[in-house]
């Protein structure tokens, strides 16, 4: 295998900034920050606006678009098929 051609695969805390909901992962994204884990270590620290703990589809809090009823007399309706 050739030498200084793969990406640092390394830990990485996430930081969800809109919940400061953190999980600790393996990436290669590059970054500067870095933060004191639960475990004592530092590790890099990526920052993302949005993840599971804050998304409205995983927390229940959107609201999910629902097929209505009565499509078809619409269509029928519309076109006046006959």
């Amino acid at each position: 295998m050739k030498k200084d051609i793969h990406p640092n695969y390394r830990e990485v805390v996430f930081l969800d900034t809109q919940s400061n909901f953190k999980f600790l992962t393996r990436s290669t994204v590059e970054t500067k920050d870095t933060i004191v884990w639960e475990d004592g270590k530092t590790y890099p620290l990526v920052k993302i606006e949005i993840s599971s703990a804050s998304h409205p589809f995983y927390t229940g809090s959107g609201k999910a678009y629902v097929a209505t009823a009565g499509r078809v007399e619409k269509f029928l309706k519309k076109y006046n098929k006959k």
